[in-house]
């Protein structure tokens, strides 16, 4: 529950603007709805057409509080929430603020017609909303929510792939600190040899965690640092080697060049491997990382994915959008900078966080 307090809490933007634009959504409708029985009342005669005036009635009794005429023509005592009929209208502006969230096109609609299976004019507040669409978002993200698997394999090969700046470095360290806190025995491999950065910072989570990272001078090979880190952990008997690769998508054929030469390096060591290759995503790339996952799916046999910075997007339901196209397993995600800032993913957790409600 911590994590979901803390995802709660960091993922304010996107959460809080669907939030508020569900509540808009529904009170626009509710206001709408008064502003008809306003009309209606003020455009109705006192006294019928044709109709003699009616007698002077006796002196009323002193009325008890109940709501006035206009809350009984619109079903909305002081104390009521507003509710408004689910209608076309309504579906539109719901498919229009899920677009805004990032949750792409398709889904958005998928979503609402889905949502609106059996509900259509009945009428909703803005509560009941956000649990319909919290248990869609979950119903869609449900079959993809897998920790990154263990196998019995040693060592397990987990190529890491991704754009610079995605949070690749930072992602390998901390699982590795987990895995390493679990009572793992982890090998980091710095294959980013172009970005004297990248390793200098794994070398750091490496010290922290008390894990070994294999470097290589900046500018080598890396299927040669790859090589000599499967070696080490074999010989060292490490239940997981991580291979952090290069992310530099301006020249594509360079780089799928690169990680098929690592793949042939490691399989001269076990043709299985590598046994997981992980993609991070930057959320707050919002619907570029689709085309990312189009792009590393022919680039690396990707088998699972990790978002990151889901505290610094307005666009978390790209995370939906990512599940519903693709159907990747969704392993872990990131809302922050430390250790404890990434943790397997939960959709029931993230579907509540998104949509502004409190865990169940």
């Amino acid at each position: 529950m911590a994590f979901f307090s803390k995802l709660k809490e960091r993922l304010f933007k996107s959460s809080s603007k669907l939030e508020q634009g569900l509540d808009a959504i529904v009170e626009e409708g509710a206001e709408s709805g008064a502003d008809k029985a306003v009309e209606a009342l003020a455009q109705s005669p006192a006294v019928a057409p044709e109709q003699p005036a009616p007698a002077p009635a006796p002196e009323p009794e002193p009325a008890r509080e109940t709501p006035g005429l206009l809350g009984r023509l619109i079903g909305r005592g002081s104390a009521a929430e507003p509710r408004r009929a689910l209608d076309d209208g309504m579906l539109e502006q719901l498919e229009e603020l899920l677009i805004g969230a990032d949750m792409g096109v398709d889904t958005a609609l998928r979503v609402t017609a889905n949502l609106a299976e059996g509900r259509m004019g009945k009428k909703v507040s803005s509560r009941e909303i956000k649990e319909l669409l919290a248990q869609e978002v979950a119903r869609i993200m449900e079959p993809v929510a897998k920790p990154l698997p263990i196998y019995a394999k040693r060592p397990q090969v987990v190529l890491v792939v991704g754009v610079n700046g995605s949070g690749k470095t930072t992602t390998i360290g901390k699982l590795a600190s987990q895995f390493k806190g679990a009572g793992k025995k982890v090998v980091i491999a710095a294959g980013d040899t172009f970005r004297a950065a990248a390793v200098e910072q794994l070398q750091i989570w490496g010290d922290r965690a008390g894990v070994p990272v294999l470097t290589a001078p900046e500018g080598s090979d890396p299927a040669s640092l790859a090589f000599d880190a499967m070696t080490r952990a074999q010989e060292e008997g490490a239940d997981l080697l991580m291979i952090d690769t290069a992310g530099r998508l301006q020249n594509r054929a360079d780089l799928m060049e690169e990680l098929a030469k690592i793949v042939r390096v490691i399989r001269k060591k076990d043709e299985t491997a590598p046994h997981n290759t992980l993609l991070v995503l930057d959320a707050t790339t919002g619907q570029n990382a689709l085309s990312q996952v189009e792009t590393f799916r022919k680039l690396a046999d990707v088998s699972g994915l990790v978002m990151t910075k889901l505290d610094g997007t307005a666009k978390g339901g790209v995370l939906v959008a990512l599940a519903d196209k693709f159907g990747l397993p969704i392993h872990a995600i990131g809302v922050g900078e430390q250790i404890d800032d990434l943790a397997p993913f939960d959709p029931e957790e993230f579907a509540s966080a998104l949509t502004g409600l409190d865990a169940r």
